[in-house]
């Protein structure tokens, strides 16, 4: 377990710096594009490229592309050099073409995510695409460097440099509020707006793709163009790869349907009055704040160990994959169980004195909060089921995940709908989440028991009964918080400064619970946690 904690506090280190000049980014763009149509334009268009990103190499490159750089590194005569340039070099012909394509059919790709806009709306959030698009060939080299950097053991760059991405775009959100007349006035937007918002957006990418692509020359690998298909085993990267495309595209099928009921609940809920913004700008930065824990935490842990893992296999060691997995999963949910449960209970008092400022309400924000503590019932679940994926994807199979990913996607889409028609459209965003909170849960099991056949168990009772263990020493610690919050509420309305209160006083005191009754219980990876930290703080 040391050894997984350590590489884990090494990501989880600039994971957070990341992840939290993420959130200064989201709160500079929050304050001056607001939560409203000019929001919902600027976040469709900045999710395109992630979203053809992840349709072409995201799902690709942690599921099939890392491991057999791992094989190629330990059995090709070169130590996989060859390999790597020719790989980087395919992918970048392919990123660059796709990207000129997009920039084209900018028009139609907004229209697939967003069909009850307005044309002003569309035609803004048409024109800030073109100016985005083409950070996804920038996008794509960074992630395959920091993939190849992975596979070497250099964790810090990938985890830093996404700071610089997003010190770039506080920069460019801060500009925007100084010398824009617009503000969150859709109507107001001026084409010299849309291209700073849009190419500052794309130059923060290219800033992090450069350090990522320095960092690994500086770790001994030197490119040269090479296309050697026949090297590259197109064969066996293209059975891998096929299933591995379709689970992304099952997956965005279903991310189409959130986009589209969301702006339409927000359509919906400016006809009859709503005094808050109600559509997928609400949802995403939501979604963002959940993805804080998750990506500090859980994301750490499964960069760290899904290289350990393919060695194991390749070694033919599954006793030694199964330990790999089991200490990981108990170092993740020591950590997340706690912040799941305190999401759930202070999601508004959190997204408050985060989001209530500039072109964002009061109630805008409380909003915000309450799709938060619905999703803060997804974290274990979500990253849980993460986390089981590559398991799969250590053995070098894509075609498991593609079924089980269909399935969440079916739960999703009809509690989605259920959600839609039947609740309110002041609430129809916070059904979106509750439908994928519960659609993550039943994923999360069935794969369990499917990872678990393939490898001989994956200490299940044990996994189990530690997690027990880690709720019922979180239960008291989410009771105190969720008192020092009604009783707070009972005093005095919810503002800026009660939820500051409320989240130092309910939160910190949840959290310290929390950790004594852990403590107490002798409940290891909590301890674990503490000391590696200790010990780093230290230095």
């Amino acid at each position: 377990m040391s050894k997984v904690l350590r590489a884990g506090a090494i990501m989880a280190a600039g994971t957070l710096v990341s992840r939290i000049t993420g959130l200064g980014r989201t709160i500079v763009l929050a304050s001056a594009i607001g939560v409203a149509a000019l929001g919902d334009a600027y976040n469709v268009a900045y999710t395109i490229p992630f979203v053809l990103f992840d349709l072409l190499m995201g799902g690709v490159l942690s599921s099939v592309i890392v491991p057999m750089i791992v094989r190629a590194r330990k059995m090709d005569d070169d130590g996989g050099l060859t390999y790597e340039q020719s790989l980087l070099t395919l992918v970048t012909l392919i990123l660059s073409i796709v990207s000129i394509v997009a920039v084209l059919l900018a028009e139609p790709l907004i229209g697939l995510y967003a069909t009850g806009w307005s044309q002003h709306t569309t035609e803004v959030s048409v024109t800030l695409a073109r100016f985005i698009l083409p950070q996804i060939t920038f996008f794509g080299v960074g992630a395959l460097a920091g993939a190849m950097l992975n596979t070497r053991d250099r964790f810090a760059a990938p985890m830093w440099a996404p700071v610089l991405n997003n010190l770039v775009v506080i920069g460019v959100g801060a500009t925007y509020l100084a010398i824009s007349n617009a503000g969150k006035n859709i109507d107001e937007v001026t084409d010299s707006d849309l291209m700073l918002l849009g190419l500052g957006t794309t130059a923060g990418i290219l800033a992090q793709s450069i350090v990522l692509v320095i960092s690994l020359r500086r770790a001994g690998f030197s490119f040269r163009p090479r296309l050697d298909l026949r090297n590259l085993k197109l064969g066996e990267l293209g059975r891998s790869v096929v299933w591995t495309l379709l689970y992304v595209g099952i997956t965005q099928i279903g991310y189409v349907l959130t986009t589209n009921l969301a702006i339409k609940a927000g359509e919906m809920s400016k006809e009859i009055g709503v005094p808050y913004g109600a559509g997928i700008t609400p949802y995403s930065y939501a979604f963002m704040l959940f993805q804080l824990p998750y990506g500090i935490i859980a994301v750490s842990m499964i960069t760290a160990v899904l290289p350990r893992m393919s060695r194991h296999v390749a070694d033919e060691r599954l006793d030694l994959l199964r330990e790999e997995f089991s200490s990981g999963v108990q170092v993740v949910s020591a950590a997340l169980v706690p912040i799941g449960l305190l999401l759930a209970v202070l999601g508004p008092t959190l997204s408050l004195p985060i989001f209530a400022r500039g072109a964002v309400s009061t109630a805008d924000a409380i909003y915000i909060g309450q799709i938060l503590q619905v999703f803060g019932l997804a974290l274990v679940p979500f990253s849980l089921f993460q986390m089981l994926l590559r398991v799969f994807y250590s053995l070098g199979d894509t075609r498991t995940p593609t079924f089980l990913v269909l399935s969440i996607v079916v739960v999703n889409a009809t509690l989605s709908l259920i959600s839609f028609f039947f609740l309110p459209p002041g609430y129809a965003v916070v059904g979106l989440a509750l439908a994928f909170a519960i659609s993550y849960t039943v994923g999360a099991a069935a794969t369990w028991v499917l990872a678990g056949s393939r490898v001989g168990g994956l200490h299940g009772s044990q996994v189990f009964m530690g997690m027990s263990r880690m709720y019922c020493a979180a239960i008291p610690g989410g009771l105190i918080a969720l008192g020092v919050l009604w009783l707070t509420r009972g005093l005095t309305d919810l503002t800026v400064l009660s939820a500051i209160t409320i989240l130092a006083v309910g939160g910190g005191c949840g959290i310290a619970l929390y950790l004594v009754i852990a403590h107490r219980m002798r409940i290891t990876q909590v301890s674990s946690i503490i000391e590696t930290v200790a010990r780093r703080a230290a230095r």
